[in-house]
């Protein structure tokens, strides 16, 4: 087994640590308290809500139509009855599903295109950031609802093709980072010792990478919940009845002068949701990278 010379061996403060927890993301200060726990009350209400006796987002009550917000129904309901709470916490579902979706789609195969591009250099940098350009390029709205036309709207179609538009940022994200370890003390350091480079990738590039890209993650999550939210507007979303916060947000423009809350609840329900990923993604970032000696 071959041994480093301690003398070539980098000092451990030249490693770059990240930590994420208390130091790193910064749970304790209460902006990010807030941001947690809010994301984990809309969470726990699309898991349990719409499991819940009688809480069916597609029973109508035309009873009550269009009741306002209050006893038996808090979020009042919409025109035909339906109860806008249960509605809101099945259509984050939706919402979850395509950004789940889109981060997945964007982190595996942009993260991947980026440490290639990063780590190789030269034609394969070249022919990524191409394509990466050339992706950039196409009108992104106007393709996903071209595709929505041809294939039908679902969950795998909407949250694929938005995730495939996040591609090229996560793959610029990742590049940056690749360009800047592979040049670092540490990694020439396992490069003179005769590591393998796929071992090399994996125990100090892939580590240092994580966070920034997680990072980014947030910021990709909200872009695919908006963008989610805009395609059902437009009305190329999931069909109805099927609850989506766009959808449900578009269904009551049409009573918005009479009805507000069938609107503008779950409006804020999205706006809230997306201010607490993008304050959660910015803890993040600015919790890591950090310098410091082991």
């Amino acid at each position: 087994m071959t041994t480093a010379d301690p003398t070539t061996r980098v000092a451990p403060a030249s490693r770059t640590r990240y930590r994420i927890g208390p130091r790193g993301i910064r749970l304790a200060s209460p902006g990010a308290v807030l941001a947690a726990s809010w994301l984990a009350v809309v969470v726990l209400a699309a898991i349990v809500v719409p499991m819940l006796p009688g809480c069916d987002p597609l029973r109508a009550d035309f009873t009550h139509p269009s009741a306002p917000p209050g006893p038996g129904h808090w979020f009042g309901t919409d025109d035909t009855g339906r109860d806008v709470l249960v509605r809101t916490a099945a259509g984050a579902r939706a919402s979850f599903g395509v950004a789940a979706l889109t981060v997945s789609v964007g982190l595996v195969v942009g993260g991947a295109l980026g440490i290639a591009s990063g780590w190789f250099g030269g034609w394969a940098d070249r022919v990524i950031g191409f394509a990466t350009d050339l992706l950039m390029s196409v009108p992104a709205l106007i393709l996903v609802m071209i595709v929505v036309t041809l294939r039908g709207p679902s969950l795998p179609v909407i949250g694929g093709l938005i995730g495939l538009f996040t591609v090229p940022s996560f793959t610029r994200v990742t590049r940056a980072g690749a360009l800047s370890l592979k040049e670092r003390g540490f990694v020439q350091a396992a490069r003179m010792i005769g590591t393998a480079p796929g071992r090399i990738l994996r125990r100090e590039i892939l580590p240092n990478i994580a966070p920034a890209a997680l990072s980014f993650a947030f910021t990709a999550t909200t872009a695919a919940i908006v963008a989610e939210g805009a395609l059902s507007f437009l009305g190329f979303g999931l069909r109805p009845p099927a609850p989506s916060w766009g959808g449900i947000i578009a269904q009551g423009r049409i009573t918005l002068g009479s009805a507000p809350w069938i609107s503008l609840i779950p409006a804020g329900v999205l706006c809230l949701t997306v201010l607490a990923l993008n304050h959660l993604g910015e803890s993040l970032r600015s919790g890591s990278p950090k310098e410091s000696p082991r």
